[in-house]
């Protein structure tokens, strides 16, 4: 039996990161934060989108086995990673595939405003590695693809960050 990779969808500041962790409560569920490791393993040198497409790109290629691994052993993996372009969602399509996993897309679908308001709060209160401007949330939005259903993911809509 294989576990399920929960995968996170939505904009910066839109409660991926929340959900994720509520995700991983579960019995036989293993958290990965993608902004916890890039910020480990690469501080102070992530500054650009570029810097963030680069290092986010070796990370997912040195982690894929094993969450692999993990799915196969069947424990379920929450990746807190953004899935919020089709190439990086094509990726972990790859793990689940290849290690025969279930899989729930979850979207966080919220409105800019809201997210900017969330962001600059969470901005004010240093909880996060990463601070954005709102001038970069709007760099990283103009990335970001909603998922459908041609792409054959089973999506979990999440209304406003709801879980």
């Amino acid at each position: 039996m294989t576990g399920v990779l929960h995968l996170t969808c939505g904009k910066i500041a839109a409660g991926k990161s929340t959900l994720a962790a509520r995700l991983a409560e579960a019995p036989d569920a293993i958290l990965i934060s993608e902004d916890r490791l890039l910020a480990r393993l690469y501080p102070g040198e992530i500054a650009t989108l570029a810097d963030y497409v680069r290092c986010a790109g070796r990370l997912r290629e040195a982690i894929a086995p094993h969450i692999q691994a993990l799915l196969r052993a069947g424990l379920s993996v929450v990746l807190d990673f953004q899935m919020n372009t089709l190439a990086t969602r094509a990726w972990a399509r790859s793990l689940f595939e290849s290690a025969g996993a279930e899989h729930a897309l979850h979207y966080l679908r919220m409105d800019d405003e809201t997210c900017k308001a969330r962001l600059r709060a969470r901005n004010a209160a240093g909880t996060h590695q990463y601070t954005a401007s709102d001038a970069e949330f709007e760099l990283f939005t103009a990335y970001f693809v909603a998922p459908g259903d041609a792409e054959g993911f089973e999506i979990v809509v999440h209304e406003s960050g709801k879980g």
